[in-house]
C-alpha cells in the first residue's frame, strides 16, 4: 500500500537541482569555496558551516554561491567529507613527525 503511494506520487517530475549542469555548478562551488578555505587557512575562523566546519569572513560569499548552487543535504556531505579528511591529514602529519625507531617488547 505505500509503495503504490509513493510510486503514485511526483512521478513525472523532474528535480533540476540533480541534472548535469546543476551538479557541475555546485562542484565548481564547492571547489571554490574549499579553495578559499586553504588559501585563508591563517586567518581566525569565524563562521560556522555544517559539521563544525569553521570559516573566515571572507570565504562568505564563496560559502553563500555553495548553498545555493547545492542541495542542502550536498553541503552537508561535502563538509562532513571535508572535515574528516582534513583531520585525518592532520593526524598522518602529526603522526610522521614523532615517528622514530620501532622498539617492541622483547619474548623470552
Amino acid at each position: 500500500m505505500a509503495l503504490e503511494t509513493y510510486a503514485s506520487g511526483k512521478r513525472d517530475e523532474v528535480q533540476t537541482d540533480v541534472l548535469f549542469k546543476a551538479r557541475q555548478a555546485c562542484y565548481k562551488s564547492r571547489d571554490e569555496f574549499y579553495a578559499c578555505l586553504d588559501k585563508q587557512s591563517d586567518k581566525k575562523p569565524t563562521e560556522m558551516g555544517f559539521a563544525g566546519l569553521l570559516y573566515p569572513v571572507e570565504c562568505q560569499s564563496s560559502r553563500n554561491e555553495f548553498v545555493k548552487n547545492c542541495r542542502a543535504s550536498w553541503v552537508k556531505h561535502f563538509d562532513r567529507q571535508y572535515c574528516k579528511t582534513k583531520s585525518l591529514k592532520r593526524l598522518l602529519d602529526d603522526k610522521e613527525s614523532r615517528r622514530g625507531p620501532l622498539s617492541l617488547p622483547k619474548i623470552i
